[in-house]
């Protein structure tokens, strides 16, 4: 069946593409986090509301990526000869 994506090599289930816009979106609205408080160890909010979204993005691309790549084609990736 040529349209088994498990045969073909082709992506996955793309439907979880849209969780990348999530970083777009905590980062896009500076209105939210334009702000001092609260402080977390010294760094006001605006600083580290930032760079933990560095980390959120990180674990959303890897999410993403291991997701939607592209599944091994034939049967070598199985283990049978092809």
């Amino acid at each position: 069946m040529a349209s088994d994506p498990s045969r073909t090599g082709q992506p996955r289930n793309k439907h979880w593409l849209w969780l990348l816009i999530l970083p777009w979106i905590g980062v896009v609205w500076v209105p939210f986090y334009n702000k001092i408080e609260p402080v977390l160890w010294g760094f006001p909010f605006f600083y580290w509301y930032q760079l933990l979204w560095v980390l959120i993005s990180a674990v959303i691309t890897a999410l993403v990526y291991k997701k939607t790549k592209a599944l091994p084609s034939g049967r070598n990736a199985q283990g049978g000869a092809r």
